[in-house]
Order: C-alpha cells, then structure tokens, then sequence
C-alpha cells in the first residue's frame, strides 16, 4: 500500500483521540496545524512531544483538517499508525499468504451471527478472517491491545464459534512495524483477551502474525513473526 503527498512534522500534543497539533516547515500561514489521527488507540508510548510524525496531505478541500498523521519515529523505528490499513495490507497480500485453497471470493466487513468479521473468504473451504493492526512495542516485543478492547474480546469469541459451525477462522496480526523479536497478547493491559485468545488457539482459531516493511510512503507485509500466547510467569 502506498501513500502520496506524505510530509514530516513534529508533534506537540494530542487534544483529543481524534485530533493533534503537529508543527510543519516549509511555506506554510500557520506552522501548526491541527491534524486528524487515524488510530482512536491510545498511542501514549508513541505520540510523545517532540516526536517526527509522518503525514498525509488530504486532496479534500472541504476536510476540516488538512493533514493525517499516519506513522512515527520511536527513536529509528518507524511505525506506521494508520488503523484502516491493516485490513487492505491482508487483502492484497492474501493470495500470497495461502491461506485458503481455491481462493475466488473476498469480501470486506461481513457479518455472521452477532460479529462483523474483517474479511470472508471463499475457497475450498469458507473462512473468515479478524485483522489487528499493532502498533505496541517495548523492547522489541509487539504487543495488542494497546487498551482494553470489548469489540475485540467479542470478535475472538466470535471466531471460536465460527470454528464451531464448521467455517475456518484466522486471527491475522499485522505488526505495523519491523524488527521486532515476536509477539504477544498484553495481559497486562487487558488479560480477558490474552486468554480469549489463548482459548481460540486451542480450539481451532489459527493465529498469526506478520511483521511489515514500513517506509514514510508505503507499507507492505512482510514475515510471519513468532506468536507467543502464554502469559508472563509474573503475571
């Protein structure tokens, strides 16, 4: 996936989950200008003042905001924040993953039962598919949820079913970033998700994980990143 228009800026402050301030260079009337974030999560550990943030110039003229935030530098590592993107990143990079044999279908946002799945897929076997971006990294762990998250408690419950009825099911992590060790559920931050997860693995859910080779213009998935499902011993 590519983006245009893409400039850098450093961010001051983040009013509300939707919205941060974010001084640019160049011609500009107004050095700082109040950006759109695509990613509601908390970001704490990310959108930190004086960090180099990546934005996207809307070709929008009537957008209230002109610029998207859609990654950042911790340090030398660049991530990409942008939470709508993960689902195209699996889509187009399906067919390469080879999940589903005979793959004919893909849909987006389909819903069965009481959960609206990310991607259903039809092949020789009808399969729906739950995509988590993550953008949490410490020491070189990536970690989800960055908050506690119910909708994403109900959509792995959601899944167990699926198996259950006989569909297959994925659980697809696209770690907006590279270089990181593995991952791991954040027990910490919401342990119900951890173990919901856990419980899906062991009951047919396959998890997976993959790594993406990020640039300030484009982001591509890469490598399967080795899943670690078990909680810490301290915890």
């Amino acid at each position: 996936m590519k983006y245009d228009n893409v400039i850098q800026g450093t961010f001051i402050d983040r009013p509300n989950r939707f919205i941060a301030n974010v001084r640019i260079e160049g011609d500009v009337p107004d050095p700082v200008v109040r950006c759109h974030v695509k990613n509601t999560g908390r970001c704490k550990e990310l959108l930190v003042k004086g960090s180099t943030v990546v934005l996207q110039e809307s070709n929008d003229p009537d957008r209230k905001t002109r610029y998207d935030v859609i990654a950042v530098y911790k340090g030398e590592l660049l991530i990409n924040m942008d939470s709508q993107i993960p689902n195209a990143v699996v889509e187009e990079s399906i067919s390469k993953l080879g999940l589903i044999e005979g793959l004919r279908t893909i849909r987006r946002e389909v819903t069965h039962g009481d959960s609206r799945f990310d991607i259903y897929a039809e092949g020789e076997r009808e399969c729906f598919i739950e995509v988590k971006g993550v953008t949490l990294e410490n020491d070189g762990i990536a970690m989800f949820p960055d908050a506690p998250t119910e909708r994403g408690l109900k959509h792995v419950e959601g899944l167990i079913r699926c198996v259950e009825e006989g569909y297959d099911a994925y659980i697809i992590f696209v770690i907006q970033m590279k270089g990181v060790k593995y991952f791991t559920p954040n027990y910490e931050t919401h342990p119900e998700f951890g173990y919901a997860l856990k419980k899906a693995s062991e009951n047919g859910v396959r998890i997976l994980a993959y790594d993406c080779n990020v640039t300030e213009s484009s982001i591509v998935l890469n490598e399967p990143v080795e899943i670690r499902l078990n909680p810490s011993p301290t915890l």
